[in-house]
């Protein structure tokens, strides 16, 4: 697989200044969300407002915190295990400033984990969030916000042909994240990939339990997937009761996709 390392690819990823999704690609796609099933979601709803400046942007319909470069939704529900163990590993966020924001962690009585230089060789740190959600922070002190949207990364054991199912199915960009030469852009966001040693759970029911991409006529762009072969696991909804249309799928290692229409409305 060739990975393409130009200016122009960059220009692909460029992740929106505020917190709002980025523009559709060509093909009517970009970014969405990552779904979170939590036990505490006032807990959670306080805790991706004060440490990472989520904006809340709906709680009656859906509760939802918008990103730059994506969403976060939860849902008051235990998760039948963390991240870690499934295939859905973590997400991750760009930090300005690293140690302000692992000192706010530790103050609030979190856990933080490992500390390290990433792969692009720059300062990174896991955190757990309650759930056991973990989340990746990698520092840029170019950045222009405090904390945005940066990637999710999944781990299996056939991580490569996970990388080019996605590139072929959602014509995600390939594109190689510092020494990772497994990732590839979606409009807002970067999708990374790695091993593991053996199979994972799938995301269904755990912390993490679905990602998503919001699309531009989701009806028209399912009946080009279902031309491709892909098989529908929810089919095409419209919910006017939280103003989207969705339909769900499940990728070839056992991550829950959502497909949205409306999201960009929150």
């Amino acid at each position: 697989m060739k990975i393409l390392l130009t200016a122009a690819l960059a220009l692909l990823f460029a992740l929106p200044v505020q917190a709002q999704l980025a523009p559709h690609d060509d093909s009517g796609m970009t970014y969405g969300h990552v779904h979170l099933n939590v036990t505490d979601i006032e807990l959670h709803k306080e805790l991706w407002a004060e440490h990472f400046d989520g904006e809340l942007v709906s709680e009656d319909r859906l509760t939802v915190l918008k990103f730059p470069g994506m969403l976060v939704a939860l849902s008051e529900r235990a998760p039948t295990g963390g991240s870690g163990g499934s295939v859905m590993n973590h997400l991750g966020f760009k930090v300005r400033d690293m140690q302000a924001v692992l000192d706010k962690w530790r103050a609030a009585g979190l856990e933080v984990g490992n500390e390290f230089i990433g792969a692009e060789g720059s300062p990174n740190a896991f955190v757990i969030a309650p759930d056991d959600i973990r989340i990746e922070l990698q520092e840029d002190t170019e950045q222009r916000q405090d904390i945005i949207g940066y990637h999710i990364h999944f781990n299996t054991p056939d991580y490569v042909e996970l990388l080019e199912w996605y590139v072929d199915i959602f014509g995600l960009v390939p594109y190689q994240r510092g020494t990772i030469t497994t990732t590839a852009n979606a409009p807002g966001l970067n999708l990374s990939f790695g091993g593991a040693a053996g199979p994972l759970a799938p995301t269904e029911g755990r912390a993490i339990d679905h990602i998503g991409f919001e699309v531009r006529d989701l009806a028209g762009y399912i009946r080009k997937l279902e031309a491709r072969g892909i098989t529908f696991d929810t089919p095409y909804r419209e919910i006017p009761a939280i103003g989207l249309n969705i339909a769900y799928l499940t990728d070839p290692v056992g991550t829950r996709i959502e497909l949205t229409e409306g999201y960009v409305d929150y």
